[in-house]
């Protein structure tokens, strides 16, 4: 085992010194921004009271980087209408996922997306999505997919491990196939709170949008 630990250390040496490129150093530059900007957030939320000193020697880039996490996120103007949309939805809670679909046609629209350019499937229930959105992705046929459904919490541990598996497998799609997949599965504990997230009506929002 201390010889198996010893070589892992040597091959991530090894494989550290090979990836210092100028390309693997601005991606690095970016990750770590990212990270820096997470954990200024974090820390200037929770923890400013509790060490004043590590406030002060904060840089300069962390507190403009805080400052932009703190407004509003502006994208600009968008245009999508040379982009291809694949919409996969459940039938499950088939009236709410329509509500979230119908949220999702708006918001894609807004960005000049043409109609025609918006294909919707539908797949049984929230468990099948990953399987869908790889084969999907893997048909190059979309520029981007958007999965849609509604999971809510019942009596037993169903709910945990469906949401789980859903979550990681939209991920893995992402990371696997290099093609965007909006995860835009809402994860409720009761119907009550599915409505106020997938539609506009008595002050709810509808997250498809």
């Amino acid at each position: 085992e201390f010889h198996y630990h010893c070589h892992a250390a040597t091959t991530l040496h090894n494989s550290i010194q090979h990836l210092q490129t100028k390309t693997t150093k601005m991606i690095f530059r970016t990750v770590l921004s990212a990270l820096l900007l997470s954990s200024t957030t974090a820390f200037s939320t929770h923890n400013t009271n509790h060490h004043p000193a590590l406030l002060q020697s904060s840089s300069t880039s962390s507190v403009v980087a805080l400052r932009a996490a703190e407004s509003e996120v502006n994208f600009g103007e968008l245009d999508g209408s040379d982009l291809r949309i694949g919409v996969l939805r459940t039938r499950w809670n088939d009236e709410h996922v329509s509500n979230l679909v119908e949220g999702i046609k708006a918001g894609v629209t807004e960005c000049k997306v043409p109609t025609e350019n918006i294909f919707i499937k539908e797949v049984p229930g929230a468990y099948e999505l990953p399987y869908a959105a790889k084969l999907l992705a893997m048909s190059g046929t979309v520029d981007a997919i958007i999965c849609a459904g509604v999971l809510i919490k019942g009596e037993t541990l169903h709910f945990e491990y469906i949401s789980d598996a859903v979550t990681k497998g939209i991920m893995d799609v992402n990371l696997g196939t290099m093609t965007p997949v909006v995860y835009g599965v809402l994860n409720c504990l009761d119907e009550e709170q599915v409505v106020k997230r997938s539609s506009n009506e008595n002050g709810g929002h509808n997250h498809g949008e």
